[in-house]
Parts: C-alpha cells; structure tokens; sequence
C-alpha cells in the first residue's frame, strides 16, 4: 500500500498498525506560506488584502446600484487605517510561562476583535473598535491550551476560541461585558495537523485549528477527502465548524459537520473531555451532541475525528430554469424525496438568479443541480433528475458532454447552459466564491446587505416564504425607503428545506447599524413566527440570542446551564454566547 513520501507507520503496537498512518504537513500547508507567496490577511475585511474588490470593480457596483434603486452613484468610503485607531491598552498580561504563545501586538488585537459580519464589517470600516481582546494567544499543541485555560480560569480572564475569524453572529466578538479582568482570543489556527488516517475505516484525526485548504491538502495525497466546504472554507477551521455546526456544500444528505464528526476532543476549565471513537452508538445521549455546536461556551475543541470519503471520479452539474419560484420548489422538494440525493440542489429566485448567474430579469428561478461520485459514473442520476424537473416545468439545458478532467479514470460531465460552455450553474459558482469580497465593497459603498437563513418544513415553505419577504420588504420601505430581497434554497431535506434570503438597501451614513438592527428584527420575527429556526448553519452567537432564546425549551436551557457550570465554574468561557 503505497501511502506517500510524507506518511509513517504508527508504532506495531497500534491496534490497527498495518493501516493506520501518521500525517505530518508540507510546508506549503501552513497559512503562513501564503503570507510567503505574497498574500496579506485583511485584518478589517474579507480574506486576503489583493482579492478585495478593486476601485474600478467597486465603481461599476456603484452605478449599478444608482439604477438599481435611483439614487446617486454612492462614494466608497476609505477604511479606517489600524494607526488612526485609538485601540485600548491590554487590561491585563499573561504570565512568563505563556509569554511566548501569547500577543499583544495591535494588528493581533484589531483582528481578534469581531468576526465578519455586516455589522462587524462596518464597525471596521469605522475604526469602531472600543472593546478589542487585552492578549492573542496562539497554541502550538493542546497543553498549550490547557495552560491558557488555567491561567484565564485562576484570574478571571474571558477566554474566547477562535478559529478563521468567519463568524457572521457575533460569535467571536470580544466584548463580553465587565465582569472579567480582560478577554483572551484564542486562535487555535496553530493546530492545523492531520495527525492520523485510518484508511480501513475511512476517518482521519485532525487538529481543531486546520482551515479547509489545509486540511484538504493533507488529505489530498491519499485520494481522500473530508468534502466540506462552507462558503467560508478558505477562511474557517475545523473546530469552528464543529463548534457552530456548520453546513457545507452538500445539499442532501451530508449537510451538516455533525454527520462527518466520530468522536471529539475538547479541553474544558474542568479537564478534557473525549468521546469514543464509534460508527454509532445507542448508549444513552451522545456526548458529541453536547460540543457540536457549543460555540466555545463549554470549552475549546483541540481535535476530532472525522469520517472521510474517497476523493470523487465522476461529475455532473447543469442549470435547470423554472417560471417561478413555487415551480422549482416543487421540483426540489421531488428530488429530496427522490432518494437520489444530489450534492448540489440549490434553488434561486428571479433575483437572485439575475445577480449570481447572469440570467435575464424576466427569468423565473434557477436550479444549480449536481451530482458526484468516487464509484460510478453519475450520468444515470442527473438523467432522471433532469426527468423528474421537466415534470414540474423545468426548461432543460442541452445534454451535458463528457469530458477528461485530467485525473486518470476520472471522467466530468461538463456544465451546459443559458449562460455559455460552463452554464448559469458555472456563473453562480463563481459568484458564490466572490460574494464575501462583493459583500465588502457594498459596505464601503454605505449599502446595507445581510443575509437571513432558516430552515422549515415543506408544508410551511409557501407561508414562510411570503411572510418573510412581506415583513422584510415592509421594513426596508420603512427604514430605506427602497431595497430588495431575494431567496435561495441552501439545503434540502426530505421533509423541508432551508431558505436563505438576501438583502441589499441604501443606507444612510451614520445609521447604517440601527437601520440593520430594524431589518433584522423584522426578519427574525417572521421567521420564528411562521414556525422556522433563527439559523440553520449561521449558528447563535450574539446577535441570534434574543431569538434562540424563544425557540429552544426551557427545561433544555436550564439543563445546557447546568452542564455549562459543571464544565466551566468560573463561567469564563464566551461569555454570552447560547446562555448566561
């Protein structure tokens, strides 16, 4: 069995010695090569410094805004440079035996201080940042993290996990109130290891801190891979995911983080807890489900295992368009039902079409439709998706052509469609990459754009659907004046679905954050109101609070209370996230 250059042998008495490897990374695995190619984190934005949207792009946003809403062509506003900020000194200092994982450089702090949301994103721009963490830590192994702990335990030191900085809740966030002496960040992305691969079994143990580009390079060699990939994936770990339960790019079936996790290992301020490594299990309650997304509130996730895949051989997508919306909602709730279960089922009104896959105004909805494989060929299954989408008005692509895709044995189906060679499907992949930094440019341009993602039964997406849009729309009259919501469909299940809606609004300079906080309360209203959850893979954080607090039981609360003050007494872990 030939296992790569950079694989080892466990020692022979490891229970499954012939087959379980040790993985050490290149060194192109690590994030700071890409600082070494060139590239700069963006400490008040999106990604990387050269990828944010140019003067040029952001113009042409701009007079494409004015016509949207006519209005004059808005002016991009400069951001705040880090050396203008006034940045609060560090209320407190980390002992000698920690000095040297720990930071207090001011880049560190204005980094570590929110995460990247909307609200986030402008207090940025604004240099708004009164409540950043008094120390960075950077662990390099867990028992850097127990100390860390200990010491934040034994002095009152707020400790918040941190994984890629993505949060788009609040969940980072480093203002936790006056009840601590100072708030430590924690960024775990110095524990970024696959540490083994059980290929018998399929499942890799790998350090929490790993964003996704690191750890898919270190599964690569071995034709495995986790295939989870958030809209985030470049820019979020894996101990994030696991801690927000995040959704990945599986519309069916593999949706969330939770159905790849076997076990996991977390430090908590009352010791370390890890679960057995089992396929499943029926002995009592899951002690998985108690860390699966705990936002940090319980303790720091170190590593998990998790199960993997075989890296696919075979490919297909195409773009499927409907006369309306409530058509391709049928079609797709007929493919969850299908058992077919495509990884790729994601449904786009007018709007959203118009915007992300370059399809005329007068286009009612798209479906971007995909399938893969690493066994067989997957001609057959798009054949009777595409079937199954006629029945319910689809207008079909031309026949998708086989093509090479450069790995031996591996045949893809090329994309066809309205849109050209690569399809509408092919346009709205690349409009989902570049979002993020789109999103940027918006914000710069004083525009209020944010997103509200839900999930609900089929039988209430009709009622959902109208509410929602009714109630936002309302409130964008109120509030803009003007504006534009738009929906997709995220994820779909045999027995719902998962809409994601869209807002773009003129803001005004100034009151662009109470203007969102209107919109957002109109839309978390409707959305629990017509029987949805306040987030199906954006987690809780700090702005879902008054919400989740409503939707989840009241004996659960007190019980995740409970458990909370077993595992963290001093109560210092993310103070305010999901409870307390």
């Amino acid at each position: 069995m030939d296992l790569g250059p950079e694989a080892s042998l466990l020692p022979s008495s490891h229970r499954t010695r012939r087959y379980v490897v040790s993985v050490a990374p290149s060194p192109t695995d690590s994030p700071t090569a890409d600082a070494a190619a060139g590239r700069t984190r963006s400490w008040s934005g999106w990604g990387w410094e050269e990828s944010a949207a140019t003067a040029v792009q952001t113009g042409r946003l701009a007079t494409a805004l004015a016509g949207r809403f006519g209005i004059e062509p808005p002016i991009a506003r400069t951001p705040a440079a880090l050396e203008d900020i006034d940045l609060p000194a560090p209320r407190v200092s980390p002992p000698g035996s920690l000095a040297h994982v720990c930071s207090t450089d001011r880049r560190d702090r204005a980094a570590h201080t929110y995460g990247r949301s909307y609200r986030d994103t402008v207090r940025l721009l604004r240099g708004d940042l009164p409540h950043p963490p008094d120390v960075v830590a950077h662990p390099t192994d867990e028992a850097d993290v127990v100390a860390l702990l200990d010491w934040c335990a034994s002095t009152g030191v707020a400790a918040i996990p941190y994984g890629g900085g993505s949060s788009v809740v609040g969940g980072v966030e480093a203002d936790v109130g006056d009840a601590f002496r100072g708030v430590l960040s924690l960024d775990l992305t110095g524990l970024d290891r696959v540490v083994e691969i059980d290929r018998v079994s399929r499942a890799a143990r790998i350090q929490a801190g790993a964003l996704g580009p690191v750890l898919e390079s270190q599964l690569r060699p071995h034709g495995l891979t986790l295939r989870h990939f958030p809209q985030s994936f470049e820019f979020s770990t894996l101990g994030g995911w696991l801690a927000t339960r995040a959704g990945g790019h599986f519309a069916t079936v593999y949706t969330h983080i939770d159905d790849l996790c076997e076990s996991i290992r977390v430090v908590t301020p009352s010791g370390i807890a890890e679960s057995r490594r089992l396929p499943g299990s029926g002995a009592g309650p899951s002690p998985d489900r108690l860390f699966l997304g705990s936002e940090g509130a319980l303790g720091v996730i170190t590593e998990a295992w998790m199960r993997l895949q075989d890296r696919p051989r075979w490919k297909t997508s195409a773009g499927v368009e409907f006369p309306d919306l409530a058509a391709g909602a049928e079609a797709v709730r007929a493919l969850a039902q299908s058992g077919l279960f495509p990884v790729n089922c994601r449904l786009l009104d007018a709007g959203e079409a118009m915007l992300s896959a370059s399809l005329s105004a007068s286009a009612g909805a798209l479906l971007v439709l995909g399938f893969e494989s690493a066994d067989h060929p997957v001609d057959h299954s798009m054949d009777r998706a595409l079937e199954l989408c006629r029945d319910h008005g689809g207008s079909l692509p031309a026949p998708p052509s086989s093509t090479d895709s450069g790995v031996p044995g591996t045949q893809t189906r090329s994309e066809v469609g309205s849109a050209g060679r690569d399809g509408a499907a092919g346009e709205w992949r690349n409009s989902f990459l570049r979002a993020p930094y789109t999103r940027d440019a918006l914000v710069r341009l004083g525009i209020i754009c944010e997103t509200f993602e839900t999930a609900c039964t089929w039988d209430r997406f009709p009622a959902l659907h109208v509410s929602v849009t009714a109630s936002v729309e309302d409130a964008l009259r109120r509030v803009c004046g003007a504006g534009w919501v738009t929906c997709r469909f995220t994820h779909a299940y045999p027995d719902g679905v998962a809409p994601y809606f869209s807002v773009l609004a003129p803001g005004r300079p100034g009151s662009e954050l109470a203007q969102w906080a209107e919109i957002k309360q109109a839309a978390s209203e409707a959305i629990l109101a017509a029987g949805g959850t306040i987030t199906h893979h954006h987690a809780v954080g700090r702005d879902h609070r008054p919400w989740y607090d409503r939707q989840r039981p009241d004996v659960f609360a007190a019980a995740f209370q409970a458990a909370k003050a077993a595992v963290d007494p001093a109560g210092i872990m993310n103070p305010g996230v999901l409870i307390g």
